[in-house]
């Protein structure tokens, strides 16, 4: 059973502008899906939707564990200024009521996850842009989430930083066995962190592709010099700049492609 099912989804806002129309997409537990398309194709609209942050028009959004638990990631970090690393991973805790006591074990853990260590203290100032995100994932990982959403998180970092925390976001996925969600404009970023990419073509919002990436994980920089990946981009480029993918049957619900996985993450 999809941990995740959005049937025949569709989100017209006020002022007419059709944000999704007839949207399907059944996503399996454990799965790295990334949202794909141009700015304006509806790809964070689905994301709010998920989380429960905005209301669909017409559609359903099912779950096969109705007492699943998520986290968001936005687009900036939007960490507190005046509040330290440590206060801002625990904030999620603190607005459930928990003491900083019954929390400082959870916190600890999410700052060591993110290579934080030593840097408790620092106020967001003192902190590069890839510090302040990966505060940002600490403070999703302490509420100990099945389902990560992540909406551009490195979109405005340097290239270099951005292929690190690819690296490191991946490493996770593979230790907390999450199912994440993740929205990218960036067809090489997407190839190499995701199992299924799923492209969506604006005006109006739609899904025209549903691809699998069927290479293992872990992956290198190895697998990004691949002629596979130089294929991979081949194919989602063409299909952006022509809203269909000819190389696939038109998408079922029912299809859910497999996870491949490192031994280690089974």
């Amino acid at each position: 059973m999809p941990e995740i099912t959005l049937s025949h989804v569709n989100k017209v806002y006020a002022n007419g502008t059709v944000a999704l129309q007839d949207l399907n997409l059944a996503i399996a537990q454990g799965q790295f899906i990334s949202l794909l398309g141009p700015s304006g194709c509806g790809k964070s609209t689905v994301l709010r939707l998920i989380a429960g942050l905005g209301k669909m028009t017409t559609g359903n959004v099912s779950w096969g564990n109705p007492n699943h638990r998520l986290a968001y990631v936005f687009q900036e970090a939007a960490l507190m200024p005046w509040a330290t690393v440590e206060e801002n991973v625990r904030l999620p805790l603190k607005l459930a009521g928990l003491t900083k006591r019954a929390t400082a074990s959870a916190v600890t853990e999410a700052i060591e996850r993110v290579d934080l260590r030593g840097f408790e203290k620092c106020y967001p100032r003192e902190l590069s842009g890839g510090m302040k995100m990966r505060v940002s994932i600490a403070r999703a990982l302490v509420t100990k989430p099945e389902l990560l959403l992540m909406d551009e998180p490195f979109g405005a970092l340097d290239e270099m930083t951005r292929s690190k925390l690819n690296s490191d976001l991946l490493d996770l996925w593979q230790q907390m066995q999450w199912t994440v969600i993740f929205v990218t404009h960036n067809i090489y970023e997407a190839i190499y962190l995701s199992n299924r990419v799923v492209v969506m073509a604006a005006r109006p919002g739609r899904v025209v592709a549903d691809v699998a990436i069927d290479a293992p994980y872990p992956r290198t920089e190895a697998f990004r010099a691949s002629a596979a990946f130089t294929n991979y981009y081949r194919r989602l480029s063409t299909t952006l700049s022509m809203g269909t993918d000819p190389e696939l049957e038109p998408w079922q619900p029912a299809d859910l492609p497999s996870v491949p996985m490192s031994e280690g993450a089974r």
